[in-house]
């Protein structure tokens, strides 16, 4: 994780998590990409629902596991939530249109879960997310940027008060 900003934060119901994803998001612009990694119930898709309602997206936001995308066009800026797990070959990311959201000239923001899949397609820019959760459902989040837009969404949304994010090594 070198050449990056890591900051981290424990949140100990989902609603905190939430809460936390909300505070990201008046940070984000179209382009920005967000890499959600954590294991199956770890909390990736209730940090999306945070993010999506502070985003001002309406509906029920799910986990895309068996679409593999959801499209959320009503807030603020659409909202791509990409789920790669069930996807075994690359040549499937161009079936999903992946590239064009990862690129950083979308017209909204992409969250994609399960992207270390595909090491190799990673895009240049982008902020990792990292959450784990114990027995107890206390969950860690880590977040990590890599280039430098991401370092600068980073920057700004843990200098937010609201976010009480704490910067760390890992």
């Amino acid at each position: 994780m070198a050449n990056g900003l890591t900051y981290a934060r424990t949140t100990t119901t989902p609603e905190a998590t939430k809460q936390l994803a909300a505070t990201l998001a008046p940070y984000l612009h179209a382009g920005d990409t967000v890499v959600l990694n954590g294991d199956l119930g770890a909390g990736k898709t209730q940090f999306v629902q945070g993010l999506a309602a502070a985003l001002g997206v309406r509906g029920a936001v799910t986990s895309p596991t068996f679409n593999i995308l959801l499209e959320y066009h009503d807030g603020r800026l659409p909202l791509y939530h990409y789920d790669l797990y069930r996807l075994d070959e690359r040549w499937q990311l161009e079936d999903i249109d992946y590239y064009s959201a990862i690129d950083g000239y979308g017209d909204g923001v992409a969250f994609v879960e399960w992207a270390e899949k595909f090491p190799e397609d990673m895009p240049y820019d982008y902020l990792e997310i990292t959450i784990t959760a114990d027995a107890e459902g206390t969950r860690r989040i880590v977040a990590h940027s890599y280039g430098k837009r991401s370092r600068q969404l980073l920057c700004v949304w843990a200098n937010d008060s609201k976010s009480r994010l704490g910067k760390c090594k890992l």
